[in-house]
């Protein structure tokens, strides 16, 4: 009679304990992002684990922002990767793994005026025009200053790096002037793309470290953007090929992709 009530109580403890679900991950190469469907994936290099985990926080009025948080173990995410016109956070899939091998976690978000890049559908933008909303550059303003927000939180209420691509450069470089969240800007061929705006006025006497850059035709124009910043705050890497639009310069497939590197991991590290 002991011994069976024994066992009884052995199964109600152990046996009807609810046991963790396992969580079954996938292993990818870093060079095929286009094939990420699932919510977390970890990546092992030189025994660091770096995950891509799917997120949503809402925008200031209250559309939720779509993003995928790339974080290296031991770091907090610290920088934000915002795309440029017709793309989605997808823009940042080859980019991102890169700026954690140099020890940056980062957050790539979609913002509601953008489409499409690498399979990577902007959600978004999707939800936008599904609600009705405006999807003009200057309406991503406020999804981009919802995503600082977002990430100084999960920075530990410490600022952030905002990085920028064609529009979302020029948005990044007006937002990160006065923003106390932001300690630094990064410009991916900035310019005079918000209408009934001129950024070149917004921005002057910004005293945040900013890293400028662009193809080698948008080299002037990007030096005019900035020319009234004093040079002490500024790092402008001047292209001496034909280079690329935007943050696809850090492509691996772009040419000189590699000199953009050098300069902007320089940048990085600086900080």
């Amino acid at each position: 009679m002991k011994l069976t009530l024994f066992i009884a109580t052995l199964f109600f403890t152990f046996g009807c304990t609810s046991q963790p679900k396992e969580q079954k991950f996938e292993k990818i190469d870093e060079g095929k992002f286009d094939s990420l469907h699932i919510d977390a994936i970890p990546i092992s290099e030189q025994s660091e684990s770096r995950f891509i985990q799917h997120d949503s926080f809402p925008s200031r009025d209250s559309l939720l922002i779509f993003a995928d948080i790339y974080e290296r173990k031991g770091n907090k995410p610290s920088v934000l990767l915002c795309h440029q016109a017709g793309f989605s956070r997808g823009e940042y899939r080859e980019t991102a793994f890169r700026i954690g091998s140099i020890g940056f976690s980062s957050i790539a978000i979609d913002q509601r005026s953008g489409n499409e890049v690498n399979s990577i559908t902007n959600k978004t933008a999707q939800l936008a025009k599904e609600k009705g909303l405006p999807t003009e550059y200057i309406d991503a303003k406020q999804d981009i200053e919802a995503a600082i927000d977002y990430l100084y939180k999960l920075n530990d209420n410490q600022p952030i790096v905002l990085v920028g691509s064609s529009y979302s450069a020029s948005l990044a470089l007006l937002i990160g002037k006065n923003n106390n969240k932001v300690k630094a800007v990064a410009a991916f061929s900035p310019g005079e793309y918000i209408k009934g705006m001129n950024i070149q006025d917004s921005v002057i006497g910004s005293s945040k470290p900013i890293f400028v850059t662009s193809s080698q035709t948008e080299t002037e124009a990007s030096r005019t953007l900035i020319s009234g910043i004093d040079t002490v705050w500024t790092n402008h890497f001047l292209p001496k090929f034909e280079g690329i639009h935007g943050s696809r310069a850090l492509w691996e497939t772009a040419e000189g992709s590699e000199k953009y590197w050098d300069a902007f991991t320089t940048f990085l590290k600086g900080l």
